[in-house]
């Protein structure tokens, strides 16, 4: 029973030198064409799979990149295939300057109900730094615009550790957002992934790892958002009392979920996939109603490696880990305790205000 859906449209009007995830400039290839063949594979997708779907979440890419058209069509016609009635949240990305008023009304008008936007910071130098084509005035406009529509949560999200951003500039960009009094507010630590401009220049000696300089903004984000009431239920992400993110909570409890899109991740039934990370391929198979070739990078969980994802995921989590998942390492369990970086209650296994700082470390330690 599949409950939990994610829609990828890759489509981006420029490339953030950071992003690692599957995205591409528009190009030559027809946005309808995309949508419609996301379309056809949801629909190929329900009669493969048993649907009672909870939460549906549209990532890239920016799919507010898409034409009002073709955004459109696009959500109404997930609405056509999937009882939407039922949904317990309806998320979409977007970044400022890729939506209007008319745009972000009618994404509301179609259903969706949770909404992030995709700000990283407030700092014109650190948005120059990354990459951004937004200014912090068009931030401030595109967040007044959602709010307006008053969509049930709206989510920004930030980055920090970012080269050049100083302590200083973090506070601010926090401030900066607890003032909007967002429902939610997702602080990422800058990761150096491959195959992105950033890791080419942290190769080359441009760029520099600082571990202190991660802390110190990781340890700023929990102070500053908490005392602003957020509650910080994973290790990256703050909500006001009933505005979790239903969406990801899922993934980070294990649960099943379903991908749709080029370069899309699937996990069912102890099985993943990942759909073609080619556009034009994606559109040309699913024209050809050959949707059993779109898939790659298949893979069986076995029982090992979901412990070790329950551990990875779980422990980031205010929930914490089932302590099963460790019950055959009580060595390192002590260890971890006895250097206060976790600690038990209920069966569950919770880092320390100390532990959140190494949950990597921890993590590994584990594993």
């Amino acid at each position: 029973m599949v409950k939990h859906l994610y829609i990828h449209v890759p489509f981006c009007h420029r490339i953030c030198p950071y992003c690692s995830f599957y995205k591409h400039t528009f190009g030559d290839i027809n946005q309808s064409e995309l949508v419609e063949s996301l379309l056809k594979e949801l629909s190929d997708r329900k009669n493969e799979y048993d649907f009672d779907i909870e939460t549906i979440y549209l990532g890239g890419g920016t799919p507010s990149a898409l034409s009002y058209k073709n955004l459109e069509r696009l959500l109404s016609g997930i609405a056509e295939i999937v009882i939407i009635e039922d949904l317990k949240e309806w998320g979409i990305e977007v970044n400022p300057s890729t939506f209007n008023y008319r745009k972000a009304s009618m994404i509301k008008r179609q259903g969706v109900s949770r909404v992030s936007l995709g700000i990283q910071s407030w700092n014109k130098s650190t948005l120059k730094t990354l990459g951004r084509d937004h200014s912090p005035s068009d931030a401030k406009k595109s967040f007044e615009i959602l709010k307006s529509c008053e969509f049930k949560s709206l989510s920004i999200d930030l980055m920090f550790s970012i080269p050049g951003q100083s302590l200083v500039d973090w506070e601010g960009d926090l401030k900066e957002t607890i003032a909007l009094k967002p429902q939610h507010v997702s602080a990422y630590n800058l990761n150096y992934e491959e195959d992105t401009e950033f890791f080419d220049r942290l190769k080359k000696g441009e760029f520099f790892e600082d571990q202190e300089k991660d802390g110190d903004h990781f340890s700023l984000a929990m102070k500053e958002l908490i005392n602003a009431g957020y509650n910080h239920y994973e290790t990256s992400n703050y909500a006001l009392k009933g505005h979790q993110s239903k969406h990801n909570s899922s993934y980070w409890e294990g649960k099943d979920y379903l991908g749709i899109g080029p370069g899309a991740f699937s996990t069912v039934s102890g099985n993943r996939w990942r759909n073609v990370p080619d556009t034009k391929k994606y559109i040309a198979l699913l024209k050809s109603n050959t949707i059993n070739l779109i898939e790659t990078e298949r893979e069986t969980i076995n029982d090992d490696s979901y412990r070790i994802e329950r551990i990875a995921l779980q422990l980031r989590t205010s929930s914490g880990l089932d302590f099963d998942y460790v019950k055959n390492n009580l060595e390192k369990v002590n260890e971890l305790k006895s250097d206060n970086l976790i600690y038990q209650s209920d069966n569950k296994l919770r880092l320390t205000e100390k532990g959140k700082m190494l949950a990597d470390s921890v993590i590994a330690h584990l594993i």
